[in-house]
């Protein structure tokens, strides 16, 4: 063995031994542990080099109420920028000078008159016609008027309908005009001493109190009413009012949020300009909050314009950064202890995506250092490739995770720079839920873009930033997008090696029938083709019911045969004529029918199958015995004279669940084939004897499937079956073809063997030699 081929297995052995669950044992568990720990404070060092703080800039000495101990003089000009809270402030009580604006109804003055006299007329003919009182009772809460039955007896009396009826119709005619308002004002922040009516295309300011909000206008309603009339009359002429009321005034809020958001618009953020050679802060002075203000807008000043001098960077900031990016770095790696331990265990996992973060952080080290745009922070790489490996809620958590670490950093810590990396990574992770292939990469392409546009083009709107500006950072970020996307679809071949994952794109690819080996088996073993294409349509079924990988679970069955097809003609599915058994002795056919598996492997090592595909290959059969040649050697020898390894399939038994369908699969196609007459409940019968025979033989022991999942899969094999071998009609022009042999067909539940071994090789031909030396569980 060479050098670096003992170096390669030195390290797989290494990333194995790191990737196996710990024993009970604390020294185990602490280098199971440690090795992850060992990976985040790699990280955290890495994330903290690349951005170092500076231990703080020349100013940062100057602290609120400390007395300067020198004078500083600016040496360039600079603007004072008024604080947040300063600014909403005086943003807020500009836009509370603006007078709220409410559109004329010129027409609801006739409206609500109209309204008034057709309820007064309903009222009136009820109260006049028969049973009014319960006729009026209904049509009163028909029209939404809840009143009491005290009240409803004012409007039987006529005295009383004319009295309502006339307040209410000179309200509306006297006060409607002078101007109602709608409830819009209600829920108006402002408070104004006049608003702005808009008449068609005229506009005039009013004073407030010239016109009426609603309540005003129920009050003043009060006085049209005799001076003695009964409190429950006023109630009532309320609740008619309230229920017919049309206002002549219409609050605007768009336009008057549009006439505010200008006043807010206006205030200037600046509070003051300071000159060059302008004092900022005398010696022997103290610092209050103006000094410091202008200090901390110098500083930025100087950095702006590259005249800042950097200082060496300190112990304790430096110490401080590492805690903040470990911290920020051990919520991630608490996800995937306790949420995703699958991902957790598997070292080589845990290592891709820290080299993923590494990478991603090695970038944006470049970004800071020579200035580009923080738009080419290539977050879709590594949330792209996550998401295609594991799936789209991981890879949300990592884009979360990369985003605060990212603002974390002292040159990405504006709002220009971290959201974007947000927003862009999120939709990278989410979008590979819409595709599923390689070569549809364009497609999240332009959903990542899209992302990019829409937060630009929202940042630019909320900062006034330039349109020109807009654009050429969505061209920067259109640009990150397109290469950290194909960098991630190409790298993910060495992704899936590294880690052993097979992700659908790869699964359809090997699915293409025009592969090689796929092409071959159709061509020199046709039967077999067959049975591998039935098989996969009860092991998908299958697999979907239960929840397990089906894309994986057909794929696998493709190749699960393809030994079969160097000595076809050993298999009855492929043997058109006599069998070519009848002249073996029975260790001899028993080391053909390994032959297929053990060969299988050679050739799909030989096409670099995926590990994860030649798995269904020797599991899909198990340890199981080749009993049909057992049984015939122990007629012709003696027990203790054979070797009994010599017939049983090499194994290992199903260790996943998707090779443990196919194990039963293979076994129930084959069995279900040789059946004379394939009734659903023989089907049925037939798939219990021989999936509990598997259990009975310990083939499932190691396959993580529970009873209930193997019920499941058991409906799912009869509702398919069913399907295949469902009756025919009997075409009396063809009769003669299809009518059954003069013998008596045999029970294929029995041929199969009771206790579900061999699988197909219970079927046999009129000769007695087996109609398939092999068919058994996968």
């Amino acid at each position: 063995m060479s050098r670096r081929s003992r170096s390669d297995s030195d390290l797989k052995s290494v990333l194995e031994t790191l990737s196996t669950p710990p024993d009970e044992g604390w020294l185990d568990v602490l280098f199971h542990h440690g090795a992850r720990v060992v990976v985040f404070l790699l990280l955290a060092g890495a994330v903290t080099l690349l951005f170092p703080p500076t231990g703080g800039m020349d100013f940062g000495r100057y602290e609120l109420g400390m007395v300067a101990d020198e004078d500083v003089i600016a040496e360039v000009p600079f603007s004072v920028p008024k604080s947040d809270e300063e600014l909403a402030r005086e943003r807020t009580a500009a836009a509370a000078a603006v007078p709220p604006t409410y559109g004329w109804v010129s027409d609801a003055h006739e409206a609500m008159e109209e309204d008034l006299s057709r309820f007064f007329n309903t009222v009136e003919e009820l109260a006049q016609g028969p049973e009014p009182e319960g006729r009026l009772a209904a049509a009163l809460a028909d029209m939404g008027l809840a009143v009491t039955a005290e009240q409803r007896e004012l409007f039987q009396e006529e005295e009383t309908r004319n009295a309502l009826r006339t307040a209410a119709l000179r309200a509306v005619e006297e006060l409607l005009p002078l101007g109602v308002m709608d409830d819009g004002d209600a829920a108006d922040p402002q408070v104004t001493t006049r608003v702005q009516v808009r008449e068609g295309d005229e506009e005039r300011y009013v004073a407030r109190d010239s016109i009426l909000s609603p309540r005003e206008f129920y009050d003043r309603s009060d006085t049209y009413l005799p001076p003695a009339a009964p409190g429950q009359l006023h109630d009532v002429l309320r609740l008619v009012l309230i229920r017919h009321l049309e206002p002549s005034l219409r609050y605007d809020q768009v336009t008057t949020e549009q006439d505010r958001d200008q006043a807010r618009a206006a205030v200037s953020t600046i509070r003051t300009t300071i000159l060059a050679g302008e004092a900022i802060v005398r010696a022997n002075q103290q610092v209050g909050s103006e000094e410091l203000d202008r200090l901390l807008a110098y500083e930025d000043e100087l950095e702006a314009r590259g005249l800042l001098e950097e200082r060496a960077p300190e112990i304790l900031p430096i110490v401080g950064a590492f805690l903040v990016n470990l911290l920020i770095l051990g919520i991630f790696g608490l996800l995937l202890r306790f949420f995703r331990p699958e991902i957790y265990r598997d070292f080589r996992w845990v290592l891709l995506q820290g080299i993923l973060i590494l990478a991603y952080a090695g970038a944006g080290g470049l970004i800071a250092r020579h200035g580009l745009p923080v738009e080419l922070l290539p977050v879709a790489f590594p949330a792209l490739a996550v998401a295609v490996l594991w799936d789209g809620r991981i890879a949300l958590f990592l884009t979360l995770v990369l985003a605060v670490l990212t603002g974390a950093q002292p040159p990405f810590q504006d709002v220009h720079a971290w959201l974007p990396v947000l927003l862009g990574g999120s939709a990278a992770a989410l979008s590979v839920r819409v595709v599923r292939r390689r070569a549809q990469t364009w497609i999240f392409i332009a959903i990542i873009a899209a992302t990019y546009a829409a937060l630009l083009g929202a940042l630019g709107l909320v900062y006034g930033t330039e349109p020109a500006t807009i654009l050429r950072s969505v061209a920067w970020a259109t640009g990150n997008t397109v290469v950290s996307a194909i960098l991630a679809m190409g790298f993910l071949p060495v992704f899936e090696w590294f880690t052993g994952i097979i992700t659908d794109q790869t699964l359809l690819e090997w699915a293409d029938p025009n592969r090689p080996l796929l092409k071959r088996l159709a061509l020199e073993a046709p039967g077999t083709y067959a049975h591998t294409i039935n098989v996969a349509n009860l092991g998908e079924a299958a697999a979907a019911a239960i929840g397990a990988n089906e894309l994986l679970c057909r794929v696998g069955v493709y190749y699960h045969d393809v030994g079969k097809m160097l000595k076809p003609q050993y298999y009855i599915e492929n043997q058109p004529g006599g069998n070519p058994h009848d002249k073996l002795k029975p260790a001899t056919s028993a080391a053909i029918v390994r032959e297929h598996v053990t060969e299988g492997l050679r050739l799909a090592r030989e096409a670099k199958l995926p590990e994860v595909l030649q798995a269904f290959i020797p599991e899909h059969h198990g340890t199981q015995e080749i009993s049909y040649f057992l049984d015939r050697a122990r007629e012709e020898r003696d027990e203790g004279e054979l070797e009994l390894e010599h017939f049983r399939y090499p194994g290992p038994r199903p260790r996943s669940r998707e090779t443990a369908i196919v194990m039963l699969a293979d076994s129930v196609e084959s069995a279900t084939r040789s059946m004379q007459n394939p009734t659903p409940e023989r089907i049925r019968t037939l798939i219990d004897e021989m999936v509990d025979g598997k259990i009975r033989d310990g083939q499932l022991d190691h396959a993580p499937v529970t009873l209930r999942e193997i019920t499941i899969i058991k409906e799912q094999f009869a509702k398919v079956l069913a399907g295949m071998y469902h009756h025919r009609i009997d075409y009396p022009a063809t009769r003669h073809l299809t009518d059954s042999p003069s013998e008596a067909p045999s029970d294929a539940s029995s041929e199969d063997g009771a206790a579900g071994q061999g699988a197909d090789e219970g079927s046999q031909t009129s000769s007695g030699s087996p109609a398939s030396a092999e068919s058994g569980p996968e």
